[in-house]
C-alpha cells in the first residue's frame, strides 16, 4: 500500500481500526519479532479506508512501516480470501522485477491474530481514485495511462510455469470457470431476485470464447489498485492481487476497459469524458497500445468480455451484500456496493444483447 494522491478523498489514507476489525497487537508483535527480520517495535496500528474485500493494516514502527493484509472477519464462501495466494503471487513476480511490493512473512495460523495474514512492505506513492487524473498537470495522464496499460501488457507476457506458477490456476477455459465461479458466489449471498443476471447465467456459460493463451491474470485491475513514483509517471507497485489466477488475459484488459465504457459509482470513471482534452488514451488507442505491448496486434469483438466483466462484478458486488447481512462487511462503503448489483446487471445484459443475445 502508499500514500495516497489525494489527502482529502474519502478513500485514501487511513483511520483508526474499526471496533469489529481489532486484532491482538501483542501477539502480532511476537509474531512479527520472530518472523520478519529487523522488525523492532512497538507497532502503531491503523486501517485503511479504501477496499471492501480483506481487511488491510498499516503497521508502523520506529523504523519503518508495513502493511498487513487478513482474512476477513466471519463465514466466507468457498475459495475466497485466500490470502496464501496472494503472498505467492507477488512473491513470483517480485523475482521478476514486476513491480509489487516486497513481502516480509505468511501467517497459516488463526492463533495470532484469528485468521491466516501476511505482511508486506509499504510503498510510498501515489494512487489515483480519481481515474480521471485532476491532481496532476495535463501532460503527465498520457504517461500514466501508457503506464497502466503496459504494465498490464508485462504481467501478461509471462509464462506462467517459467516464473514457478505453471500450477496457479486450473486447467480448462478459464471463463467457464469464472462465469461458473460467480454463478455459485452470486447465488451463496443472493438477497433479491434480479432478472437480468437470471438471463447470464443462463446466457454466458453457452457462449464462452474459446481461450487462444493462458497468462497470470490479476482480476481486478485497475488505477486505483496501482502505485506511481512521487515524482513521474512509473508504476512502482501493483496491489490487491486477492483474485489473481491463470487465464484469459483478455478477461484482465477487457475489465480494464471497463472505465472507458460504463460508469464507476462511488469513484469517477472516463466515462462521458472528453479524454482528448484530458490528455488520456481513447478506448481505441488503449487497445492498439495494449496490442502493441503484447503482440497480439488488434483486439476485437469485445461486447462478451463486457458483459462477462460486467456480471462478474456484479457478482463480487453481491458478495458484499451478502457480507453486509451477514454483518462481517469490511468497508462503510459496502451499502453501496450492494446497490450496484442490479444497474451492473442491466448493463451486462445489454452488451450482451449486442453481443448476440436473445
Amino acid at each position: 500500500m502508499a500514500s495516497l494522491a489525494n489527502p482529502d478523498d474519502e478513500y485514501s489514507g487511513t483511520k483508526a481500526v474499526e471496533a469489529t476489525h481489532r486484532i491482538d497487537e501483542v501477539r502480532l508483535a511476537d509474531w512479527m519479532k520472530a518472523n520478519v527480520e529487523g522488525f523492532e517495535g512497538p507497532i502503531r496500528l491503523s486501517q485503511f479506508r479504501g477496499g471492501q474485500s480483506n481487511p488491510t493494516y498499516r503497521l508502523d514502527t520506529p523504523t519503518r512501516s508495513y502493511v498487513l493484509r487478513r482474512k476477513p472477519f466471519g463465514k466466507l464462501l468457498p475459495s475466497a480470501h485466500a490470502v496464501d495466494r496472494e503472498y505467492r503471487v507477488i512473491n513470483a513476480l517480485y523475482k521478476q522485477g514486476f513491480p509489487v511490493p516486497p513481502t516480509f512473512g505468511l501467517c497459516s495460523s488463526e492463533e495470532v491474530i484469528g485468521a491466516h495474514f501476511y505482511v508486506m512492505a509499504f510503498v510510498q506513492g501515489r494512487i489515483f481514485w480519481n481515474q480521471q487524473l485532476p491532481s496532476v498537470e495535463r501532460q503527465e495522464r498520457w504517461p500514466i495511462y501508457l503506464g497502466e496499460i503496459q504494465t498490464l501488457a508485462k504481467l501478461h507476457n509471462f509464462e506462467p510455469a517459467s516464473i514457478g506458477l505453471g500450477d496457479y490456476g486450473r486447467p480448462g477455459n478459464y471463463f467457464a470457470r469464472q462465469v461458473d465461479r460467480w454463478t455459485k458466489q452470486y447465488r451463496a449471498s443472493e438477497t433479491q431476485p434480479i432478472p437480468e443476471m437470471e438471463r447470464l447465467i443462463e446466457w454466458l456459460p453457452r457462449t464462452v470464447p474459446k481461450q487462444a493463451r493462458v497468462s497470470v491474470v490479476h482480476g481486478d485491475y485497475r488505477l486505483d489498485n496501482m502505485v506511481f513514483a512521487t515524482g513521474g509517471p512509473e508504476v512502482v507497485a501493483v496491489l490487491d492481487w486477492e483474485l489473481s489466477t491463470l487465464g484469459d488475459p483478455l478477461a484482465d484488459f477487457t475489465y480494464l476497459l471497463l472505465q472507458w465504457i460504463s460508469s464507476s459509482p462511488g469513484r469517477v470513471s472516463l466515462y462521458g469524458a472528453n479524454v482528448s482534452e484530458l490528455n488520456i488514451p481513447d478506448v481505441h488507442q488503449a487497445i492498439e497500445i495494449y496490442g502493441t505491448a503484447t503482440g497480439m496486434g488488434a483486439v476485437a469483438n469485445l461486447d462478451w468480455y463486457f458483459a462477462y466483466n460486467l456480471f462478474r462484478l456484479a457478482g463480487i458486488a453481491q458478495g458484499i451484500a451478502g457480507r453486509l447481512r451477514d454483518g462481517t462487511a469490511s468497508s462503510a462503503r459496502a451499502l453501496e456496493a450492494t446497490e450496484r448489483v442490479a444497474p451492473m446487471a442491466k448493463l451486462a445484459w445489454r452488451y450482451a444483447m449486442v453481443a448476440g443475445a436473445q
